[in-house]
């Protein structure tokens, strides 16, 4: 029934000796080919001539020799496998003729009474088998030139095992590249849908297409009216069609009267990818050796080269579906468009669409904070010139004599040198800021349980609402490693016995050498960030850095710039040593499914990538500037004084830090993401063309005539293939929900980039990469559960910034109890204490100075002047201060948690039409289910179904209804 074929290069050697060797036939089939194919050399048609004469053969043995008599005109047009021919003059002439002379190539291409186009030529033969039937559902490759005779075994073994699993092999050795052509038949795809559990769609019934009546609801029809002037974004309803509601069932072949299995698109592309994937990943070719199982251990042996499954045509060919998505949803020109997320599903499976539809959900939402964050901006630049700090810092501080940065080095300096920064200050730290905050907390609970509505929608209408992670199948790595385990265990939901895995003898220690070693990096990050925060105090003792310039701006833009960039680099060159170690230790652990491994690889790696983007911004917020002391007794480390903030707060500096950061790397990221991908494709692209076979030979080029020849040099996908992308985007919205109060443009830049992210993305996946093979998920998985924890950490962190890090607290706290007229004029001078220069510490005191008989200095800070009887102590307005702080933190903390938890509560998880749609379905199906086994057994009554057997039982007959294969031979008593 199955058989492998193989397609061997019949012109073996040289070039010059294959043009040589050719036939009458041969030529004029050639010549034929090159006149209809304008641009196609001869000498790459050469090469690869042998696929498309295979077929012409085929055809030609199947029609039968062609009799001069025939009618020609009154013949049917028959399909060619070949390229496109113009045939001129009188057919029945150039047809005898080309008979007399014995050309039968040319004799059937004048047959026809229609020459068939370049488009059908290529749908017959650029993604299927010779017979031009069968599909490819899967490829596998590897070099023909293998010296090794162990990989042959393996391979001839593993695809024996393949055809014993019913799968469909067709071998292709014409170029130096040998291919297997994988076709899954109905059959198999019957079996392993019912294995795998899959939800397919049930024959159409009356009733189905109006499952929910539509009703009137408000909601709706706001969205819909105000909806009307932004038409434009939606999708073109002739490119996109709107589809057909469904109802979906899981796949059984005792209830085959529910499904239309006999249609041709029944088993979609992606379905029949799944099933051969599931099939490769599980099939053994060997038997000594434990982990001989699978195609990934094939190809990291170097058995396989790859193995993938083909994209639908190449970039330009407009009836394909990857055509379509790359010029209607990844071009950048479409970047306001909506996306076409069933046919992104279509095309790419589940898992990569719910990314897509995740990205899209989370840059429209972020539309409203960006606006936020721009009006709170837009206050911030009004008022400039009207903020009472800066002008006292512009203004009075040009009297204000300021104490030194550092030890002995340092000068006096004027407090107006800071005017320009402070002015900057206030853009980020004015009266909106508490605004700002509360609102940003609240938007980010809002998101996420709008996400859980929108995706609830979006996994029902793919059929996977009922789809658990629990009912997946173990790994094949997993079930290798436990090969010899004795001990089994019943699996309640996958109903069968599995390896049985002891958790104190090999679970906890494999989890405690995982997480010791991740805590050891994470130690590695902190210590990186202190050493970047040396730097940053060794530089404000050092004259040199700076040149010659005593501008307490310059100096004070300088360092967190400086520091920034190098954080940036120390963060991307630990990221790239960490994510090899977080591999090698997750492969260690016992993981049972791919669900649970991805999650646990996750979850390492945005730990250590929390600590590593974060601490040094975290140091900013909360510790920079809070424990430096004053300068009769600063405090020390390695005997180098702490940072100062200055007199206008650390939230610009704060700013600073995350624009380097948060920006710099989605700059970066973007650039990579394309340039890495297209440099790589071009390499393969060289190498497979021009990369010689052995020293003496030249290289035989790889041609690309097919669409398993035109994928192999894309990029492989790697199970990985997403983490990436979704990491690049918690990161971000890390940066946008824990720091957006010290920078409220944050939004602003996240959703420009995300814009073209996600088009970009799309290009990537489309044009560089392989197709991935797709995955079944109900949701984004254990992103979301980090994104809520993070949602928890904004408000902390919200709370704490404005609390601890901005003048918010003790500005209110001057005009409440301190000024009289409730203003905030002098609440400048009111922070800066006073300093006799006596006073100063041994060695610490200028050196060189350019002020003349200073006698006192400031610096910010509370604390009594040297003339009180308790000289630099802290004084009772300080307490004052930190009980409003730490009230504030109360207060603000349970307000906005109050307000989060109220919304989460409002906010269903399901939208009620859903559920009342799940459950009409749910009731149609079972009624479906009743009234067929109904008539099936009025049927039954009717026929005989029973005969007796020899030994006095029964048999039962077939009856012409479908039965469960394993089942058709068991004996039932009567």
């Amino acid at each position: 029934m199955y058989r492998r074929v193989n397609v061997i290069d019949p012109y073996e050697g040289s070039l010059e000796q294959g043009l040589d060797d050719m036939d009458d036939r041969d030529s004029i089939y050639l010549d034929t080919i090159s006149v209809a194919s304008e641009a196609i050399n001869r000498r790459s048609l050469t090469l690869s001539r042998q696929t498309i004469y295979h077929s012409a053969e085929d055809l030609y043995e199947e029609n039968g020799a062609l009799e001069e008599e025939d009618d020609v005109d009154a013949a049917t047009p028959t399909p060619i496998n070949i390229p496109p021919v113009v045939a001129k003059g009188n057919n029945v002439t150039k047809y005898r003729e080309a008979s007399e002379k014995n050309d039968e190539v040319s004799a059937l291409l004048i047959k026809q009474k229609q020459t068939i186009t370049y488009s059908q030529w290529k749908a017959r033969t650029w993604r299927r088998f010779q017979d031009g039937e069968r599909t490819v559902d899967f490829v596998l490759s590897y070099q023909g030139d293998d010296p090794d005779p162990g990989n042959a075994e393996k391979r001839e073994a593993f695809e024996r095992n393949l055809m014993s699993e019913g799968l469909e092999l067709e071998v292709e050795k014409n170029q130096r590249i040998h291919f297997v052509k994988i076709h899954a038949p109905r059959e198999v795809l019957c079996r392993f849908c019912e294995i795998l559990k899959m939800r397919m769609p049930i024959k159409r019934i009356e009733g189905s297409e109006d499952i929910i009546q539509d009703e009137f609801h408000l909601l709706d029809e706001m969205k819909s009216f105000f909806g009307k002037p932004f038409e434009f974004v939606k999708l073109d309803p002739a490119l996109f069609p709107e589809r057909n509601k469904e109802l979906r069932a899981e796949f059984s072949r005792e209830k085959s009267y529910l499904f239309d299995t006999d249609r041709p698109d029944f088993f979609t592309t992606d379905v029949r990818i799944a099933v051969v994937h599931f099939i490769l990943e599980r099939q053994r070719f060997g038997h000594d050796s434990d982990a001989s199982v699978g195609i990934e251990k094939l190809l990291s042996d170097g058995v396989y080269t790859n193995a993938y499954p083909l994209h639908d045509g190449d970039l330009k060919t407009p009836e394909s579906q990857r055509f379509l998505l790359m010029n209607e949803w990844a071009s950048v020109k479409q970047w306001i468009r909506h996306q076409p997320l069933d046919h992104i599903r279509d095309y790419f499976g589940a898992r990569i669409a719910l990314y897509f539809a995740w990205l899209g959900f989370y840059t429209h939402m972020l539309i409203p904070a960006a606006i936020v964050g721009l009006l709170c901006f837009l206050y911030g630049l009004a008022t400039l010139f009207s903020n009472q700090i800066s002008e006292d810092i512009c203004q009075a501080g040009k009297s204000i004599i300021m104490c030194p940065q550092c030890d002995a080095k340092c000068d006096y300096w004027y407090l107006s040198e800071t005017c320009i920064y402070s002015r900057f200050a206030h853009l980020i730290d004015n009266n909106v800021t508490v605004f700002f905050a509360c609102f940003m907390s609240i938007w980010a609970v809002v998101y996420l349980e709008f996400w859980k509505r929108y995706s609830a929608k979006i996994i029902h209408r793919w059929g996977l609402t009922g789809f658990c992670h629990q009912a997946e199948h173990a790994r094949p790595q997993y079930l290798a490693r436990l090969q010899s385990t004795k001990k089994k265990k019943f699996n309640v939901v996958t109903q069968t016995l599995e390896p049985s895995v002891p958790f104190w003898k090999k679970k906890f220690p494999m989890y405690l050498v995982s997480f010791s070693v991740i805590f050891l990096f994470i130690f590695l990050a902190v210590a990186a960030v202190f050493g970047v925060i040396i730097y940053r105090m060794s530089t404000t003792t050092t004259r040199n850095l700076y040149g010659n310039t005593d501008s307490m701006s310059y100096k004070i833009m300088v360092t967190p710039v400086t520091a920034a960039l190098l954080n940036l680099i120390v963060i991307t060159a630990m990221n790239y040593v960490y994510d090899y170690l977080a591999v090698f230790l997750t492969n260690l652990e016992y993981r049972r499914t791919q669900t649970e491994y991805d999650e646990s690889l996750t979850l390492k790696i945005y730990l250590f990538q929390f600590v590593n983007y974060y601490s040094s911004i975290f140091y900013i917020a909360f510790l920079k500037g809070k424990f430096v002391g004053y300068p009769a007794k600063y405090n020390r480390i390695f005997k180098l004084r702490q940072e100062e903030c200055s007199p206008g707060g650390c939230l610009m500096e704060l700013c600073i830090q995350l624009v380097i950061i948060m920006v710099g790397k989605q700059a970066l990221n973007a650039a990579l993401e394309m340039a890495v991908p297209f440099l790589i494709k071009t390499y393969n692209t060289i190498r497979n063309k021009f990369v010689q076979t052995t020293e003496e030979e030249d290289g035989d080029k790889l041609i690309c005539c097919s669409q398993w020849t035109e994928d192999y040099k894309l990029l492989a996908w790697s199970s990985r293939g997403l983490f990436d992308d979704y990491l690049e985007m918690i990161i971000q919205y890390g940066f946008i929900t824990i720091f957006v109060v010290a920078f409220p443009l944050a939004p602003l830049f996240a959703l420009i980039n995300n814009v073209f992210e996600m088009r970009l993305d799309a290009k990537k996946f489309l044009k560089f990469y392989r197709r991935p093979v797709p995955k079944r998920v109900k949701d984004i998985g254990v992103w979301y559960n980090i994104m809520h924890i993070l949602v928890r950490i904004a408000v902390v962190s919200s709370a704490f910034i404005i609390a601890f890090s901005s003048n918010f607290i003790p500005r209110l706290v001057y005009m409440a109890s301190v000024n009289p007229d409730k203003t905030d004029v002098g609440y400048l001078n009111h922070t800066l204490a006073y300093f006799n220069t006596s006073d100063f510490q041994e060695g610490t005191a200028p050196l060189q100075t350019n002020f003349a008989n200073v006698t006192m200095c400031r610096y910010q800070e509370y604390r009594n002047p040297p003339w009180d009887g308790r000289p630099y102590k802290r004084p009772l307005i300080y307490w004052h201060i930190l009980a409003a702080r730490l009230a504030f933190l109360v207060v603000f903390q349970n307000v906005v948690g109050a307000v989060q938890m109220l919304v989460a509560w409002a906010v269903p998880d399901e939208p009620r039409h859903l559920r009342e749609r799940i459950k009409r379905e749910e009731y149609l199906t079972r009624e479906i289910i009743i009234e067929q086994e109904r008539l099936k057994q009025a049927e039954g009554r009717k026929t005989p179904i029973v005969a007796t057997v020899p030994n006095g039982g029964v048999k039962p007959e077939d009856t012409g209804q479908p039965r469960h294969r394993e089942r058709r031979n068991s004996t039932e008593s009567t």
